[in-house]
């Protein structure tokens, strides 16, 4: 009867056949990095770079080890190398409001050009300038101007002592202005000569002194006339010799740059600020120390920078649009800071200290951010949908710092770029439910599967993937068995024996470690043998956990029988993950039943030890008994099921239906067979689910009968759903093979009790029956 339900051999594991391949080593195959199996993704992801639209920027999710950093790097630069290099930008001082520098771009490589034009200009300037106004010519001008004015002045004066005279008094200039002096004997009075009047002759003299001074207002104001003529004929002059200069040097710079508006209004304002302030160029510093002291800075240097151009973003090396990779896009580093320098205590800034961040470095191209990463700062995130949806990157502190200092409004520069963030499937699904923004600005997903078909096309795809890391690597060649090999780790990894797994991170590891192996024996290829090796040390390495369980099974510590038959008990299998090693163990499930009032008790969920859909499996208990034992009479009983020396968190539904095979041999008294143990989810109607992580199960089972000696009678039960995920290790297929170990599928309830009891289901179902509807007399009897 139980033969019926045995797993035929063949099913066990899907083999590969070496001959697949068309050569014997990789060394012959082509070689290839394509992606395998990610056709929906690769085309959401070139679909949404080709889209120059705003909000089309790509969410990219999916596991890690699928390939979604590197292959979304590697479209971004099959696109980027298709696009013209991205323009240089610079920063420039702003001439009309200095708090917020100008930005300026330019075609590729000549930001570069356009500093050093300046930086040559302002040098040759300063020197032309001070020339010009040292030059004999110019002092010639300047002579010819001051002798014309002195003339001038010279006679308004002697108009002014011709009247003065009549007053006894006479007009000289000083450096404290024009005067007037008392005669005495007509010549200037002496202070001596002063001290010696009386007061009656001081009084007349200030009488006349005050008469003459209202009668030559008029004179001093022709001189004072005169003076400012002078000073502005002078000034006239050095700014006709400084516009010379000017004219000379730079309208040619100005002419070239006609075209670019930024650039050719910056010029004019900047000869205009030159000729303002050409004095600040012919200056030179104190050089007495003690006045540098008190000074912030040195005042010619500092102004001087108003002339400097701040290179913002050099692509003069680019050949092709940017992909950046930001690994820690922190605010600072996504849109760029303004720096400070700390003098006599207060922080100060301009232009020049403008830094540039990773989102100016890929404008014109592509950026690729983690989620995980840019979510940890809010700013971050919060800046960069900003940066999105006004398509400008703006450049500020969040620090807080123009409380203490002054701070900059540095132009925004105008945004180009395509945003590839690159996430799992959960924070996606965070980010569509409950930020607004994130669905308008990210419109595109590329969703990286795990798995992929099994078939010819992506085997061989396999094939020269692995030739591609051969090569790149420095790998020996695999064979053809290797390659095999490698195939049936695929379809293992990926659970099922038609499909292969897109988790390359894994299959590299296993590359590494063969070739690894090959090299400690002296190979020259890598082969089968030295692929298994590879994949049986890995385990070995992580797999303490599990001795140690197999020691306290095999010293009774931990209580799995293997042999006889005993009512209400039954072995389950659960799963283990330890992160990079996962196993399979047997668990010593119980049940008692006895008359109540239709509860299940569930021991790991009254002490707080099981999950939700743990729970669930058992609540779906109550519905299966009720619907099919329970449509006549109520269903008065008590179950209490448990986990036996399980002293940690259970979840999953995956032993529902081992639970239920206890509760069936507990009210029918019929023996459950120890020495087959039992995987599957049930449902309501008895019809037997598939679970995961048959694989580990299976062996996990096999291990401790191998432990405690195999007799030829033990198996596992699992459900016929999960045959198609069935990759066992060979050393279990063989002891199938050799009737050590058998494996059985069903499809419901029914078919399992019959191979763990030996009894026919009716007869099951039949007991069942009648010990139901004794518990329900006797609650009624009680009641």
């Amino acid at each position: 009867m139980a033969e019926n339900y045995l797993v035929p051999l063949d099913k066990l594991k899907n083999r590969c056949n070496p001959d697949i391949f068309k050569y014997d080593t990789t060394e012959k195959l082509s070689v290839s990095r394509e992606l395998i199996g990610q056709k929906r993704a690769m085309e959401a992801l070139k679909y949404g770079l080709s889209i120059p639209k705003k909000g089309y920027n790509i969410f990219v999710s999916g596991l890690i080890g699928t390939g979604r950093n590197s292959y979304s790097y590697l479209v971004a630069k099959e696109f980027a190398s298709k696009k013209v290099p991205p323009k240089d930008w610079c920063y420039v001082y702003n001439f009309k409001d200095p708090k917020s520098p100008k930005a300026v771009s330019l075609e590729r490589g000549q930001g570069k050009v356009f500093k050093k034009e300046i930086e040559n200009i302002i040098i040759n300037i300063e020197e032309e300038i001070y020339k010009a106004l040292t030059s004999k010519e110019y002092e010639n001008s300047k002579n010819l101007i001051y002798n014309a004015y002195q003339k001038k002045a010279q006679d308004i004066l002697s108009e002014l002592n011709n009247m003065a005279k009549e007053y006894n008094f006479v007009f000289k200039q000083t450096e404290r202005g024009i005067l007037s002096i008392p005669l005495k004997n007509g010549r200037p009075i002496t202070e001596q000569e002063l001290n010696e009047l009386s007061e009656e002759e001081i009084e007349e003299l200030m009488k006349l002194s005050n008469q003459l001074s209202q009668k030559s207002f008029d004179y001093i104001n022709k001189i004072k006339e005169v003076e400012k003529g002078l000073v502005e004929a002078i000034t006239g002059l050095q700014e006709s010799k400084v516009s010379q200069v000017l004219t000379m040097h730079m309208d040619s710079l100005i002419k070239k740059y006609e075209d670019n508006l930024s650039i050719y209004e910056y010029l004019k304002d900047m000869k205009n600020d030159i000729k303002n302030n050409y004095n600040m160029f012919i200056t030179e510093d104190s050089k007495n120390p003690i006045e540098n002291i008190f000074m912030i800075g040195n005042r010619k240097e500092d102004f001087m920078k108003r002339y400097e151009v701040n290179l913002f973003v050099d692509n003069t090396d680019k050949e092709e649009a940017p992909v950046i990779k930001e690994m820690n896009p922190t605010y600072y580093n996504l849109f760029g800071k303004i720096e400070y320098v700390n003098e006599l205590g207060g922080l100060r800034t301009d232009h020049t200290k403008i830094r540039a961040g990773s989102l100016h470095e890929a404008n014109g191209g592509y950026i690729i951010i983690q989620v995980k990463d840019i979510l940890q700062s809010s700013y971050s995130w919060e800046g960069l949908k900003r940066a999105l949806i006004t398509e400008k990157i703006v450049v500020e502190n969040i620090t807080g710092l123009n409380v203490i200092s002054e701070t900059l409004r540095p132009e925004p520069i105008p945004l180009d770029v395509k945003v590839i963030i690159i996430g799992d499937y959960m924070m996606y699904q965070l980010l569509y439910n409950y930020d607004d923004d994130f669905k308008k600005l990210f419109r595109i997903r590329a969703d990286f599967d795990i798995e992929m078909d099994r078939n010819e096309e992506n085997i061989k795809k396999i094939g020269s993937f692995v030739a591609y890391q051969c090569k790149e690597e420095q790998l020996k060649p695999f064979d053809k068995t290797a390659l095999a090999a490698i195939i049936e780790q695929s379809s293992r990894i990926a659970e099922h024996q038609e499909k292969l797994t897109a988790k390359f991170s894994e299959l590299v590891e296993i590359l590494y470690e063969a070739d690894e192996w090959a090299s400690k024996r002296n190979g020259d290829i890598i082969t089968k043998k030295d692929v298994d090796k590879a994949i049986k040390k890995k385990r070995y390495r992580n797999d303490a956990y599990e001795e140690k369980l197999m020691e306290l099974i095999e010293k009774d510590y931990i209580l799995i029988d293997i042999d006889g038959e005993k009512v209400g008990e039954i072995n389950g299998l659960s799963v283990i993950d330890s992160g990079q090693y996962m196993f399979g163990r047997p668990s010593k499930i119980t049940v008692n039943t006895y008359a109540g009032k239709g509860d299940i008790i569930n021991i790991e969920r009254e002490v707080e030890q099981s999950g939700s859909i743990y729970d669930k499996g058992v609540l779906i208990l109550s519905g299966y008994l009720g619907e099919k034992y329970a449509k006549d009479n109520p269903l008065s009983l008590t179950a209490s099921i448990t986990f036996e020396q399980s002293y940690g968190g259970i979840d999953g539904d995956s032993a529902s239906s081992t639970e239920l095979y206890a509760l069936l041999s507990s009210l029918s008294e019929k023996p459950i067979k120890q020495y087959i143990a039992v995987t599957g989810s049930v449902n309501q109607k008895g019809e037997i689910q598939p679970i995961g992580g048959v694989n580990e199960k299976i062996e996990g089972f096999y291990k401790v009968c191998k432990l405690k000696g195999l007799t030829g009678k033990q198996g596992v039960i699992i459900p016929y759903r999960n045959i198609q995920n069935l990759m066992l290790e060979d050393e279990v297929i063989e002891a199938v093979e050799k009737n050590l170990f058998k494996i059985y599928a069903v499809k419901t309830i029914d078919e399992g009790i019959e191979i763990l009891t030996g009894e026919k289901a009716d007869t099951i179902n039949f007991l069942v029956q009648q010990k139901l509807e004794y518990y329900s007399k006797i609650s009624k009897e009680y009641e």
